[in-house]
């Protein structure tokens, strides 16, 4: 997919600044995966397509998670207070609590299974204890140990995308059947900074007194064309769904409404400041019973530059150099592609050579991997 955005700071680093990398020799401007994949899995796209049952939770408070179920399942207020540090300890191997509050030490994925199941094994140590007394001596460790079903419980749809990795027994591990490569500019990164300041409206400045600013600053940002890239195994996916009822359905539903979810979803960051809400330029879909997941990254290992040749249009050029690493790695590997799906926005009149199905319209190109999923 190639989305060319104008300035933004969609994903910054521990300075404030737009990310970035080096790439084939060239500085380029770079999303992080794990803020591409969580602007998907929080979308509210995706939400309303496959529902929130269907999708978990990535958290410290699972205590409070917790304690909310026990308070349902009648649990006194008294015992909560004595078990929320207690809960603290779930996530990691030792059960140890964390001192610093009632909020794990590592952030986990939950399903709501995963809530239930927790809360029923804590209830269940509960009705084992005739006192106060003894529920203070309950162990963090021991309260995780009784969790007990790991391996078979159901997972969400975006834990079975994304996967999950723990240190708990209480939870298992789920291997992701979704790759996600950081996103990178086509284009050579060229950062700039804006120096803002943000006046007083009760300071009309006639005066030298009142000729200061409220406040100053400045904003790192930069405005390029990206390439994104992903790859879904479907055959992992359906395995790691094999617990949830009517997966087959939940797959056939899921699979184009993430289609849709990652072409009209962008990242959050700075939005308010930047409004970079764009819509992809091009989107190409390979299906393969083979299993060779190919990125076409290096169609912009030379950094694409408005040129003669490409109308002086950086996205035209981005989408040519796109169709042309397709062509050329067909030509040369010859892959088996069962169904190759093309999309471009009707003002670029550009596809690939090699034998694709072209969608006029994202509805269409939607429409065309529901069937194929079929």
């Amino acid at each position: 997919m190639l989305k060319n955005y104008p300035p933004v700071n969609l994903n910054r680093d521990e300075s404030g600044a737009p990310k970035s990398c080096n790439f084939a020799g060239t500085m380029r401007g770079r999303v992080s995966s794990q803020c591409l994949k969580r602007s998907w899995r929080r979308s509210e796209i995706l939400f309303s397509a496959v529902g929130d049952s269907n999708l978990g939770i990535r958290t410290r408070q699972l205590p409070e998670l917790v304690t909310r179920k026990l308070a349902e399942m009648g649990v006194s207020e008294e015992y909560i207070d004595i078990l929320l540090p207690k809960l603290s300890g779930f996530g990691n191997k030792e059960g140890k609590e964390n001192s610093k509050g009632s909020y794990t030490a590592q952030v986990v994925f939950y399903a709501p299974e995963d809530i239930d199941a927790v809360a029923a094994a804590v209830k269940a140590k509960l009705d084992e204890c005739s006192s106060v007394k003894e529920v203070k001596a309950l162990k963090a460790k021991d309260l995780q140990n009784a969790v007990k079903g790991a391996e078979n419980r159901r997972i969400t749809l975006d834990m079975a995308l994304f996967g999950r990795m723990v240190t708990s027994d209480a939870f298992r591990d789920v291997e992701a059947s979704m790759q996600v490569a950081h996103a990178i500019s086509t284009n050579k990164l060229n950062m700039e900074s804006d120096y803002f300041t943000a006046m007083d409206d009760l300071l009309s400045g006639e005066t030298m007194d009142e000729s200061g600013s409220g406040m100053i600053g400045d904003t790192e940002y930069n405005s390029s064309c990206y390439y994104i890239y992903a790859s879904l195994d479907t055959d992992i996916l359906r395995k790691n769904l094999e617990d949830t009822d009517d997966s087959g359905e939940l797959i056939k539903k899921a699979i184009p409404a993430l289609i849709r979810t990652m072409a009209l979803t962008n990242p959050s960051g700075k939005q308010n400041s930047f409004a970079g809400n764009v819509l992809p330029s091009a989107i190409l879909i390979e299906c393969k019973s083979e299993k060779v997941p190919v990125s076409l990254v290096n169609a912009f290992a030379k950094p694409v530059k408005p040129e003669p040749e490409n109308g002086y249009d950086l996205v035209r050029g981005s989408i040519q150099r796109l169709c042309a690493e397709d062509d050329s790695i067909q030509r040369s590997f010859g892959l088996k592609v069962e169904r190759r799906l093309w999309f471009c926005q009707d003002s670029y009149d550009v596809r690939p050579e090699c034998e694709a199905e072209v969608c006029a319209t994202l509805p269409e190109l939607i429409d065309a991997v529901a069937a194929t999923v079929e």
